[in-house]
């Protein structure tokens, strides 16, 4: 019976004849776990008290996070670090770049092989002929204890591209078309293949994206036959002979989609939705803040040449920034040999180590709220690449709106670059903070003393910076000493009104004002210490938390003993022992900052 090429590879991996609809066991190829879930698999492996099945065919890629800049993230790599050693594992660490990349560079997975990854773009192997499937931390688990997984066959969809794109037309553009005929859900539970006079002209890096986005359309795979160019490319990864794969000729797909693309101009997908595709042309003049080059869909060595030939010669627009990321450090490593990085040096752009990037928290390529990027990533979904809105276009297309400082199209770059409007002026304040007005507060708290008897606790201690990225100060105070030994607990003991009693050089370290605000946020009455830091003091004062320096207090006062504290007089009473303490009282400059409510704060 006539085969289409899922039928043809998953049969060959059952050992049976198969047809849509069937379900069978596959043996997989090829196993990978990402940063991503793969501390999930490892601890589902252990839970079940199993081992691996062919630690050959087993491997992680470190790729969403390869800088290892995300606490999570640097936890999770060293927990598979372990289990590696452990099992004779190979990883492909931080340094080396996308899984699936890889996978293909490396001759891991070859045409008619398959594959499994916790990467939802597995299935980016049918570049090369070769059936990919993203799978979750279960499957995975499973597949690396047993070597196989059941699987359901899917009906196929045949993809005929009908015409001549125009000349500045990419694959990128190509495969944007064909997002905008059929929507995020039109392959939804098929397999498709694609043929046209335009895809046999494709090297791999535009099989590459066009594949890469089959996800982006609910489709299980988007298989290209593999030509001679990717047959020899596959030999000479793996050095050896490969057998041809192809559909036979008269199987039979559930449907056949022709789709004109002659004449084909530069598309791109706007904010929120990658289905929600224009031509270039009606987003064209759209003030940006960023650009990003890179990922699965699109960091290859001739999506980072083209980006260059736009760059050489130009500046990326003033107030724009453009990160470029090669998706392997081969990649990287060709951009480094043939000039292509000092070119992007010399355009002023941030050039990241090889990985996934923007598509992934932790590495370079996120944005803010309020900032509209230009990628050629594969998904624009909000909060995916950050909390920015975020186009979809061909690396040509980001390169040249990097540039112009608008989205444009490669050849419609402007002259000068469109820069942004300047800011409206502030007047100057006339009157210094010790003539603005005062506001009466309290001089006198009464409060119990929590005690951390210790000295030099640094900022990390007090407020890691895993949570700088928290603004919201009222959400500071549940990570308060959560990095100090013993004190992790802390947020959840102490409450509003407690006074911290502590030791020496309190604050020390950096100068992140959160390490003042998370105290405010609990609602603590006054920090009083053996000394402070310098910097932290400042902090302290400038944003009205009472502080106060006593000399030998540790030995004078106790975990929950009622203290009552002046600031203008500097008097400490120790209300269980009956004691009174004097220290430095506030000086006029911190008691002005204090009744006002911080520096620049005026409330009552």
């Amino acid at each position: 019976m006539p085969k289409t090429m899922i039928e043809k590879i998953i049969g060959a991996h059952c050992k049976r004849s198969v047809k849509p609809g069937d379900v069978v066991e596959v043996g997989i190829d090829v196993r990978l776990a990402r940063d991503f879930g793969g501390a999930n698999v490892v601890k589902n492996l252990q839970k079940n008290n199993l081992g691996i099945d062919d630690p050959k065919r087993t491997f992680f890629t470190f790729d969403c996070n390869p800088t290892g800049s995300d606490q999570g993230y640097a936890a999770n790599q060293q927990f598979c670090r372990t289990f590696a050693r452990e099992q004779n594992i190979r990883i492909y660490d931080i340094d080396r770049g996308i899984g699936t990349h890889l996978a293909i560079d490396e001759g891991l997975v070859v045409p008619g092989g398959t594959l499994v990854s916790t990467d939802s773009h597995a299935n980016i192997v049918g570049a090369i002929g070769a059936f990919g499937q993203g799978m979750g931390d279960v499957d995975i688990s499973y597949i690396f204890a047993f070597g196989r997984v059941w699987f359901r066959i899917p009906p196929t969809i045949k993809i005929v591209l009908k015409g001549k794109p125009g000349e500045n037309t990419t694959a990128k553009d190509i495969i944007l078309a064909l997002l905008k005929k059929f929507g995020a859900d039109g392959l939804l539970g098929y397999a498709a293949e694609i043929f046209g006079t335009v895809v046999d002209s494709l090297g791999l890096d535009g099989r590459i994206t066009i594949s890469s986005m089959a996800t982006e359309m609910g489709g299980i795979i988007l298989f290209i036959p593999p030509d001679e160019g990717v047959m020899r490319y596959c030999e000479k990864a793996t050095g050896r002979s490969i057998p041809r794969l192809h559909p036979d000729p008269s199987a039979e797909y559930v449907e056949v989609v022709d789709v004109d693309i002659d004449d084909l101009e530069p598309f791109i997908s706007r904010p929120g939705h990658p289905e929600d595709v224009v031509p270039v042309e009606e987003a064209r003049g759209t003030k940006i803040d960023s650009c990003f080059i890179g990922s699965c869909t699109n960091g290859r060595f001739e999506d980072m040449k083209v980006a260059a030939m736009i760059l050489k010669g130009h500046k990326v627009a003033p107030g724009v920034v453009l990160k470029i990321v090669p998706s392997t450090y081969g990649v990287w490593k060709r951009c480094l040999d043939e000039g292509l990085l000092n070119i992007f040096a010399e355009a002023g752009v941030l050039v990241g180590n090889p990985g996934c990037a923007g598509c992934a928290a932790g590495q370079i390529g996120q944005n803010g709220p309020g900032e509209v990027t230009v990628s050629t990533g594969n998904r624009n979904f909000p909060g995916k690449q950050g909390r920015g809105d975020v186009y979809l276009a061909s690396p040509a297309t980001v390169a040249a709106s990097a540039v112009a400082g608008v989205i444009t199209s490669a050849d419609k770059i402007p002259s000068k670059p469109i820069t942004f409007r300047v800011a409206k002026k502030f007047q100057k304040p006339k009157e210094g903070i010790l003539k603005r007005k005062k506001i009466t507060r309290p001089i006198d708290v009464v409060g119990s003393a929590r005690v951390i008897a210790r000295d030099n606790i640094d900022t990390d201690m007090i407020y890691h910076n895993r949570y700088l990225s928290i603004t919201d100060i009222s959400q500071m105070g549940q990570y308060t000493f959560d990095n100090l030994k013993g004190c992790e607990d802390f947020a959840k003991r102490v409450k509003p009104g407690d006074i911290i009693v502590t030791g020496k050089n309190f604050g020390c370290g950096s100068s992140r004002q959160q390490a003042v605000d998370c105290f405010k946020s609990l609602g603590i009455s006054a920090i009083i210490a053996e000394s402070f830091g310098a910097i932290y003091e400042r902090n302290a004062i400038n944003s009205a938390m009472p502080v106060l320096v006593a000399k030998n207090l540790l030995s004078r006062v106790k975990d929950g003993d009622i203290l009552g504290v002046n600031f203008k007089t500097g008097e400490i009473k120790n209300v269980t022992r009956n004691e009174t303490i004097r220290v430095q009282p506030f000086s006029d400059v911190q008691m002005t900052i204090y009744q006002r409510g911080g520096l620049f704060k005026e409330e009552a």
